[in-house]
């Protein structure tokens, strides 16, 4: 504070004008993801596809510096509580970035938001907010959870598979899969399996996928369950067409390897994707970190470039929070995968496309673009918002 009264008294002594932002100090953005357990791979993606973002701004935000602070949610809601109140009470932080899961979004969701602090979602995407719940102060830059497998119903419905078996974990995010798949899906479910978050062995219900033959299965397992999934799915010799979300991404490649050549997902942005911003993140975040990006990363890197359009709108000033907001929700920055807006409740409206795992000419894995399936497409929730 001294400084800063230093600094206004010489302004005054020399005729010159000094701007709120250049008096203020650092912005401070708390990325809160699962960085340990068998998910760490997705959080890590968030965090080094964030950085990433910060470094290609020159560590600054309209001519502030900015301040990363991260943690790591355990994948615990009761945990990822007490981490947030730290990085909003401790830490005092401008924005919170996360997290990857939805439960664990839903247990944040109401401290950070009830005390008038932005939460940027890079990831989770649930129901719950995108609707009459949704909220001023939250925004995602990834999809709503039930669209990425509305991709997979469609593409279900229209190669004709009349018969489809389900798999997902049993939280929020695994109840949006089954009900965006249904979405266009007009075919039997021969079976709906839910198992516990985190479950590894899935022997039981691959025995009951060989004994029902249907034709395709459909799956939402991230992180280390879709690891698992897929390297035993392939030991078993199972032959049925896999439609997954989330469970063959750039996340899992690396474990999976060959076991997930060929399967396909759905995703609104692949490392393919023929756009020279996308050309030139991909090859930095290569270049960086030694690794495929999934869109974890890149929905990490437009986070840090929506927050940047916000901050340099608002000349750096964030004290009127509803002129932040309004910044938030003009989103004024050239997105990583193209076309992108918001919907009237926060959530992207964006293309999707049907994407299919490759192994590279370099040894490397990655999904790759098969087609586009819908265009420009918002959630299904966003007429019922009233809040924003």
């Amino acid at each position: 504070m001294k400084q800063l009264t230093k600094l206004a008294g010489l302004a005054a002594l020399l005729g010159i004008a000094v701007s709120p932002a250049a008096a203020q100090e650092k912005i401070k953005i708390g990325v809160l993801v699962t960085t340990s357990g068998p998910a760490a791979a997705l959080g890590q993606q968030v965090r080094d596809g964030f950085a990433l973002a910060i470094k290609d701004l020159g560590g600054k935000m309209a001519g502030r510096d900015v301040e990363i602070v991260n943690g790591d949610d355990e994948l615990k809601p009761d945990g990822a509580v007490v981490k947030v109140r730290g990085l909003l009470e401790r830490d005092k932080v401008d924005f919170v970035v996360g997290p990857i899961f939805s439960n664990i979004l839903q247990a944040i969701h109401r401290p950070v938001t009830d005390s008038k602090t932005f939460l940027i979602s890079p990831n989770a995407g649930p129901s719950s907010y995108a609707g009459k719940e949704c909220n001023p102060f939250f925004y995602v830059t990834s999809y709503q959870n039930d669209q990425v497998h509305e991709i997979l119903g469609k593409v279900a419905q229209d190669r004709g598979y009349k018969r489809v078996y389900l798999l997902v974990p049993n939280y929020q995010a695994g109840r949006d899969s089954v009900a965006g798949f249904k979405l266009d899906y007009k075919g039997e479910i021969v079976e709906e399996s839910y198992t516990p978050l985190n479950t590894l062995d899935f022997q039981p219900e691959l025995s009951k996928i060989a004994s029902l033959k249907p034709d395709a299965l459909f799956t939402f397992m991230p992180g280390g369950m879709g690891v698992n999934l897929v390297k035993q799915y392939k030991q078993a010799g199972a032959t049925v067409p896999v439609l997954s979300a989330f469970t063959v991404d750039e996340s899992t490649l690396p474990a999976q390897q060959d076991a997930a050549v060929g399967m396909f997902g759905g995703a609104n942005w692949a490392p393919n994707l023929d756009n020279p911003q996308s050309k030139k993140f991909v090859a930095a975040y290569e270049a960086a970190y030694n690794g495929v990006p999934g869109t974890y990363a890149m929905q990490a890197y437009d986070a840090a470039l929506l927050i940047d359009s916000a901050v340099k709108a608002v000349k750096g000033d964030l004290s009127n929070k509803d002129a932040v907001a309004a910044a938030l929700k003009k989103a004024d920055f050239t997105s990583l995968r193209g076309n992108f807006k918001f919907n009237t409740n926060g959530y992207p409206i964006q293309d999707f496309y049907l994407t299919k795992v490759a192994k590279r000419p370099d040894g490397k894995f990655q999904t790759e673009i098969v087609e586009k399936v819908f265009s420009n497409y918002g959630d299904r929730y966003a007429k019922d918002c009233a809040s924003k």
